[in-house]
């Protein structure tokens, strides 16, 4: 019971599927309004990532099956936090990559969450195909933090230009850049240059290509046929 009691509003969107479509509609906010728009404002975007923090300890209080494997889930954003604020004041070669590891796994381990919860046992309804996009819009996050990584830390990595607006970062221009990956578009706006950067856009490529028709596809599919079939019921 406690248990519940704690971020209750989190728990919601963790403990029902309803909650996926609320999972949804935070990241298109995040995504396409927040980040784009408000990103220059460091102290805003604290406030998002400490909500995105709890929204992820609350999914792994909500689907950890044993109090070991809380704690196991727990350590890696526990060290996210800690490495991040480290790097603000001493930014070692050993930080740096101790502190994009864990970015990393904790963008993985919320990518895991959420696909349990879309694949866990019972008919297909929309919102675990809801579910599945969410997953697609948190590739495409991680991805655009892997991108941003490169550029700060491999000199001419990329070829961009930044706009000439305020609200401009490198958050939302790798975030942008990210999503047109992911999604094949290619504006040809900013261009990877590294043969590693290069190989990082091909793999996200490969997966934008690959997940929409292996598993939002499935469950669209299995979706329908449980629709079909409730109406045959009828």
């Amino acid at each position: 019971m406690a248990k519940n009691k704690q971020f209750l509003f989190l728990n919601h969107l963790w403990d029902k599927e309803s909650g996926l479509s609320g999972m949804f509609v935070l990241l298109f906010i995040m995504h396409f309004v927040l980040i784009p728009i408000f990103g220059s404002y460091s102290s805003f975007m604290v406030i998002i990532n400490v909500f995105w923090m709890l929204f992820l300890i609350a999914g792994i209080f909500s689907l950890s099956k044993s109090k070991k494997q809380t704690i196991m889930f727990t350590i890696i954003p526990f060290f996210f936090v800690l490495f991040g604020w480290i790097s603000v004041f001493r930014q070692t070669p050993f930080v740096l990559l101790a502190d994009i590891i864990f970015t990393i796994a904790t963008f993985g381990l919320l990518i895991f969450l959420v696909l349990k919860k879309v694949l866990e046992p019972g008919p297909i309804t929309g919102y675990r195909v809801i579910g599945s996009i969410v997953v697609y819009m948190i590739l495409a996050n991680l991805w655009s933090v892997i991108y941003q990584f490169i550029y700060e830390h491999i000199p001419g990595a990329f070829q961009i230009t930044l706009p000439p607006f305020e609200c401009n970062t490198l958050q939302a221009n790798f975030l942008y850049f990210s999503y047109i990956t992911i999604t094949t578009t290619g504006y040809g706006d900013i261009f990877p240059l590294h043969p590693f950067a290069r190989a990082m856009v091909q793999i996200e490529a490969i997966i934008g290509v690959l997940y929409p028709v292996i598993l939002i596809g499935r469950l669209v599919s299995d979706a329908n046929e449980n629709n079909a079939k409730k109406k045959q019921k009828q």
